[in-house]
């Protein structure tokens, strides 16, 4: 008989637009982030590019995330140096040999169904880049959170490119603000800070 899942285990999905969007995630993310260990490092990785409107939802959300982020996490991918198909091999490679075993989160956008559209998914497991264009990309994060940037299952690239960017502004600051938040809360010091006392 198979035992229920724990809260932390059923992903979450709730509207950007909701007023209590960013306390259910922030939670959410708590729930998670408390069963890491003190010695783990965290890892952000934030997918996408900023050739398409709808795919840069990851770098907007990791530039915010690096003016916020201090020294309790790992970040890669921003509007600067975006992670995306040709350089996210190399870098999960990077973040491996940075660290033997870090806690990673995988950032992304992703279509869905038009009920969907500006939703924001938080789930155990990793994100997988590019399924909703069709392309072969290695899986990312411990845990994800993607963002429903606009409807699937047509002509996905064309539909990406032509995204509202400010749907995507909206739901980059709610996903940054309450990422930056639930690890300020998980970790309330700077990793160098705890490990020297």
């Amino acid at each position: 008989m198979k035992r229920p899942a724990a809260m932390h285990e059923v992903p979450l999905k709730v509207p950007h637009t909701d007023p209590g969007a960013s306390q259910q995630l922030a939670s959410r993310l708590l729930l998670h982030l408390l069963h890491v260990p003190a010695d783990r490092r965290i890892a952000v990785v934030c997918i996408g590019t900023d050739r398409s409107t709808g795919d840069a939802l990851g770098p907007i959300i990791g530039s915010r995330l690096d003016k916020l982020r201090g020294s309790r996490f790992e970040l890669y991918g921003t509007l600067d140096e975006p992670v995306h198909a040709m350089n996210l091999e190399h870098t999960l490679q990077d973040i491996q040999r940075a660290d033997s075993k870090p806690f990673v989160i995988g950032i992304d956008a992703c279509l869905g169904q038009l009920s969907s559209v500006g939703c924001i998914q938080l789930g155990n497991g990793p994100v997988r880049p590019g399924a909703g264009v069709n392309k072969e990309l290695p899986p990312v994060g411990d845990i994800h959170m993607t963002g429903i940037v606009n409807v699937g299952g047509f002509m996905e690239y064309f539909v990406l490119q032509n995204t509202r960017l400010n749907l995507v502004m909206r739901m980059a600051e709610l996903m940054a603000d309450t990422l930056a938040l639930a690890i300020r809360d998980c970790r309330p010091y700077p990793m160098h800070a705890a490990t020297q006392e």
